[in-house]
């Protein structure tokens, strides 16, 4: 062991020990009723922050950190407008956000696609070389894909559909009216197929869980909050109706936008349309 080592390998005990010292509960991190827990009341605990959970992520294994983005391949790019709608006051649309669960029969424009997505993920900038979004992500590691399910939208087919962050365009999954099956999916919530498009969000985990470990999933979820409160406002300022959903079948959903469930998997769905 050289003496870098020795050096760190003795800092990193020390503190371990005090650790244990000022919060013996935190680092014990058991209960004895454990195993009588739900397994939201066990996620909830055990990836709750401790001192050993904090200083154990300096030397701990944490997955490999993937791509910040994803490419499909395959099916030629589709190209979006460039996001300009200038609508009315943030203040404005907050008072008036509701969920709509009724849209009527009234396509989406491309345009208005686009300034959705954009609201969803869009990369408003950089520092120090790193591209940033609409939406805040633990780390700015943001690991949220978002897949439009087209149902109504002018000039594009029907069909599931992959944002392209990087070059804001979106590129084809499979074409085809999955109306009835994404309605399925989400237990037979009809707004699903009814809205013009349906934004499945779902989540490459590793992407944040590589720096903060079994905490990173929390951030995940958090972060599906940001997203989704963007769409809804600038749906208000579109003058367009939105309404989230977070009960779907996972499996059906997975399947829908081809991921597996397990390193990328659904987080949640929010569907957007004409009043």
């Amino acid at each position: 062991m050289t003496g870098q080592r020795q050096f760190l390998f003795g800092l990193l005990s020390t503190a371990f020990f005090i650790a244990a010292l000022m919060f013996p509960y935190e680092i014990a991190g058991a209960r004895s009723d454990h195993d009588e827990k739900s397994i939201g009341a066990a996620f909830h605990e055990q990836t709750s922050l401790n001192w050993m959970g904090v200083l154990g992520d300096l030397v701990g294994a944490k997955p490999r950190k993937p791509p910040k983005y994803k490419r499909i391949g395959g099916e030629k790019m589709i190209k979006l407008p460039k996001p300009e709608h200038h609508g009315i006051s943030l203040e404005e649309a907050i008072q008036k956000r509701r969920s709509l669960r009724n849209f009527s029969s009234k396509p989406l424009s491309l345009a208005e696609l686009s300034q959705l997505l954009f609201a969803a993920q869009g990369i408003t900038g950089k520092i120090y070389g790193t591209p940033l979004r609409t939406a805040p992500s633990a780390g700015a590691l943001y690991p949220f894909e978002i897949y439009p399910v087209v149902n109504n939208v002018q000039g594009i087919p029907r069909g599931v559909y992959h944002y392209v962050i990087g070059e804001h365009g979106l590129e084809l999954i499979k074409e085809g009216d999955f109306r009835k099956k994404i309605s399925s999916a989400g237990l037979s919530q009809d707004m699903l197929g009814e809205a013009s498009v349906t934004f499945v969000m779902s989540a490459i985990f590793a992407r944040t869980t590589s720096k903060y470990g079994e905490r990173g999933y929390r951030y995940v979820y958090i972060e599906a909050g940001h997203i989704s409160q963007n769409i809804a406002l600038e749906a208000v300022s579109l003058g367009l109706g939105s309404v989230t959903v977070g009960a779907f079948i996972d499996k059906q959903i997975n399947s829908l936008i081809e991921v597996d469930g397990d390193k990328e998997a659904t987080i949640y769905l929010h569907a957007v349309g004409k009043p």
